[in-house]
């Protein structure tokens, strides 16, 4: 038998939290963003969930053909548009919108013969600093573009460096309306936070990442808590052991746990080889029998120790909630210095799936 940790993936809640997105901006168009791998959520799991969206973004091309391969005839954005001239070919032939952001793809697309043409997103580099072209030269782009038989459609997109500053997001726009105010064109600009908060941001298309998985984008959950978003994954183990400790006695490695009274301790097969945060100190919240308890000394490799003092019925294959519904991955993600997107998206590819 398997160790006992599952990721549960509740599919009505990628449904309910679609539902949430669109209402903020209402008579625009979704790209659901499932690149790295769904942020840990598996592709496989979750693009059904999301079949009312009117487009998935990602990066792989593999990604983009497993959703032709199984049904998907909708729009589908490659957010890095592709790394080889070779691509070209296959990109055509499944009718995928890519992105340009380097000359040298310019280039390549002038010297393929292809059987369709492409749709395609011009990035603008309008303050990330990433990737995309600079406003010097960003016109001319369009217009060398605007006039390559290789192209059916053009639109231009951006990423905004910090959409929880309103005076970076305006100097931004102002540089992005220099552009369309030129080459009106279809615009696509705003991911999680700015679909929120920056309503005048959305163009349209927009472009919903961490909130589609029911996490908060500013890693603050009370800040998407009232709009009614759930998460979409359960993180859940099992017990596997329970040691009853003296006064006095250090748990763990380096002893940075030590016991104040006897106490009654229980292991979960879980660890920082699982993608939980190495760094998750004493005092982290799990979630057991209806209560909330808590991490006591260092999470290891593969296993993770609790306090049972407060949890009298938990017993050896007892369910523990490492992040999900009642503890949120964004107060693990802030108690360990990091961000859900990380915590979700570095999840091992070996921890079992159930989809519900």
């Amino acid at each position: 038998m398997s160790r006992p940790i599952t990721a549960i993936i509740k599919t009505s809640s990628l449904e309910s939290n679609l539902d949430i997105i669109r209402s903020h901006a209402p008579n625009k168009k979704i790209w659901s963003v499932v690149k790295a791998n769904a942020y840990g959520h598996r592709l496989y799991a979750v693009w059904k969930g999301l079949k009312k969206t009117d487009g998935f973004a990602l990066l792989n091309l593999h990604e983009a053909i497993f959703l032709r391969k199984n049904g998907w005839k909708g729009a589908i954005l490659l957010l890095e548009g592709f790394f080889n001239p070779k691509e070209l070919a296959i990109i055509a032939y499944y009718n995928l919108t890519i992105t340009i952001h380097s000359k040298w793809q310019i280039q390549a697309i002038k010297r393929a013969t292809l059987k369709f043409p492409l749709n395609i997103y011009v990035k603008f580099n309008s303050g990330m600093n990433r990737f995309g072209f600079n406003e010097k030269i960003i016109l001319n782009v369009l217009e060398e573009l605007n006039s390559l038989k290789q192209i059916s459609t053009l639109a231009l997109m951006t990423h905004f460096s910090d959409s929880n500053n309103i005076e970076k997001i305006k100097e931004q726009m102002k540089k992005i309306n220099n552009v369309i105010q030129y080459f009106p064109c279809t615009q696509c600009y705003a991911n999680s936070s700015a679909i929120l908060w920056h309503p005048k941001t959305h163009g349209t298309w927009i472009r919903p990442g961490i909130i589609l998985y029911g996490a908060s984008p500013n890693g603050n959950w009370k800040d998407i808590s009232r709009n009614g978003f759930q998460p979409v994954m359960t993180l859940q183990s099992k017990l596997i052991a329970i040691q009853k400790i003296s006064a006095q006695e250090y748990i763990g490695y380096k002893g940075t746990y030590k016991t104040e009274k006897k106490r009654r301790i229980g292991i979960i097969a879980c660890g920082y080889a699982d993608g939980y945060p190495r760094n998750a100190p004493t005092g982290t919240p799990v979630w057991i029998h209806n209560t909330k308890s808590r991490i006591l000394g260092k999470v290891c490799m593969d296993t993770i120790t609790i306090d049972l003092q407060h949890c009298p019925y938990a017993k050896i294959g007892s369910n523990v909630e490492l992040w999900g519904k009642n503890i949120k991955v964004d107060e693990i993600a802030t108690l360990s210095g990091t961000l859900s997107y990380e915590l979700l998206s570095k999840l091992s590819q070996k921890i079992k799936m159930k989809i519900q």
